[in-house]
């Protein structure tokens, strides 16, 4: 049998001992309180955490894929942060992946074991045909959950790089990645739910990957999103405000970039920031692997610098 009572997870919080008897005031005080432990220990990781966001860059650039693998509620956070990736980011679908023990089922309702479940996450990687070029993250909040690490183990031996995310200390999972984030946000307030502080400190931590590693394979231009996906009205707005705001031009030159670079957001940007036709932008683009802001040199000198020192923006752009 297995034993967890040596697991943080699963440990009392000796600060909410009295919580039935506490009024609603109190309790989300105290429950506020505990959340803001978890920046502070995730803050402990930021180590780790820049390791795995260079191997998921790594990863892009060799055009493989950030896989997420998790059962539960660990799952469902894979794969969440993989959806967002393709609207936030323009990201393909096929970039990063979510991969949850159950299938699709389980990212709605609780499919029982699954998680523990060894062969089921080998027929489900074996379905991806992994290889060398991608990234396996492990997600489990105890850090021994069965179907992550067969994961794990399948993903090294198919010459994967490999990942783990845990809110344990001394994970067993982390012994199956050549990468490991061990986060202790200490016990819940309700002692083995999970889905609280853990989870929370999961979120954070994935949105620290893919945001980061999408900034490193040229998704951001500044702090704005260069390549989002426009899906609907207020997407394609947003669009447009992203290029006069990149470029500092008015509304309608923006309007006027977008239509030009037919919708591409960054190719618009670079058409702005450059002064150039479209054909030169995606020149420019490829040469620099996609980032903005390496488009920009030409013999070592930042030439939208330049001119912004000379006084010469474009029409109508900000001063």
């Amino acid at each position: 049998m297995l034993n967890t009572s040596n697991l943080i997870t699963e440990s009392r919080n000796c600060a909410t001992m009295q919580l039935d008897n506490k009024p609603a005031a109190e309790f989300l005080a105290v429950m506020n309180a505990e959340d803001a432990r978890v920046a502070e220990a995730v803050k402990q990781e930021l180590s780790a955490i820049r390791k795995v966001v260079i191997a998921a860059v790594n990863t892009f650039r060799q055009k493989g894929r950030l896989i997420y693998i998790g059962a539960g509620t660990s799952g469902r956070l894979g794969v969440l942060d993989a959806a967002e990736c393709i609207p936030k980011f323009g990201a393909p679908s096929e970039m990063v992946k979510g991969m949850i023990a159950g299938g699709q089922k389980a990212v709605f309702s609780v499919v029982e074991g699954t998680g523990d479940n060894e062969l089921l996450a080998k027929a489900d990687l074996s379905r991806l045909e992994i290889g060398p070029r991608d990234m396996i993250i492990g997600i489990s909040a105890s850090g021994r959950t069965p179907y992550v690490i067969t994961g794990l183990k399948y993903a090294k031996r198919h010459g994967a790089m490999t990942a783990g995310i845990s809110c344990n200390k001394r994970a067993v999972m982390s012994r199956f990645a050549d990468l490991a984030i061990e986060v202790d946000a200490g016990p819940e307030v309700l002692t083995g739910t999970t889905p609280l502080k853990a989870r929370t400190a999961q979120k954070m931590i994935l949105n620290m990957i893919s945001t980061a590693s999408m900034i490193g394979i040229g998704k951001v231009y500044k702090n704005l999103l260069a390549d989002v996906q426009q899906s609907n009205e207020k997407l394609i707005e947003r669009s447009k405000r992203i290029i006069a705001q990149a470029a500092e031009i008015d509304p309608a030159a923006a309007e006027q970039y977008y239509q030009t670079a037919n919708g591409h957001v960054k190719k618009a940007i670079a058409m702005a920031l450059l002064q150039c036709d479209l054909s030169t932008a995606e020149k420019k683009l490829e040469q620099s692997s996609g980032i903005v802001r390496s488009a920009f040199y030409q013999g070592g000198v930042n030439r939208h610098e330049q001119r912004k020192a000379n006084g010469s923006q474009h029409p109508g752009a900000c001063r």
